[in-house]
């Protein structure tokens, strides 16, 4: 991506689900892996209600009408100790954009986007094997870190 081309950041539309439900596909690339109840009929419809709802925004990276990133952040509850939270559960680009910002972009509308809704803190995990993007959450200076643990149910 030259320096000449602009990367707009944009909520997504319920048209392009089909294509953002593939997008997703960035995220299990190794070192990713797939989920082990994933399912693309299913994706596509949290997608669609993420995009309708009041509580979420699916934020879109576009560059020369192409798709090359996507944030999905939720407005995710109040902590008694911490205030409100906006949640990250989703960050992706296409590995042949990465390193060039888009990524700082896209975080960067999330935290503008909990902000604006309240929020006085984002948060996201990271699997362990994903040293790229633990090196670009620490070049965004987060403000503490913090070890998740999960159980399927």
């Amino acid at each position: 991506m030259s320096t000449r081309q602009t990367v707009t950041i944009r909520p997504a539309r319920i048209a392009e689900v089909e294509q953002v439900v593939h997008m997703f596909e960035w995220l299990f690339a190794p070192p990713g892996t797939r989920p082990p109840r994933w399912e693309a009929r299913r994706a596509v419809q949290a997608l669609r209600r993420a995009i309708s709802s009041d509580a979420a925004v699916v934020l879109i990276a576009e560059c020369e009408g192409r798709l090359v990133g996507v944030g999905t952040v939720y407005d995710d509850f109040e902590s008694v100790r911490f205030g409100r939270r906006a949640w990250v559960e989703d960050l992706a680009v296409d590995p042949a954009r990465r390193s060039l910002g888009i990524g700082k972009l896209l975080l960067d509308a999330a935290k503008d986007w909990g902000r604006a809704r309240g929020a006085t803190r984002l948060e996201l995990e990271s699997a362990e094997a994903r040293a790229d993007a633990h090196r670009f959450y620490q070049r965004e200076t987060p403000s503490w870190r913090s070890e998740c643990f999960g159980w399927e149910l």
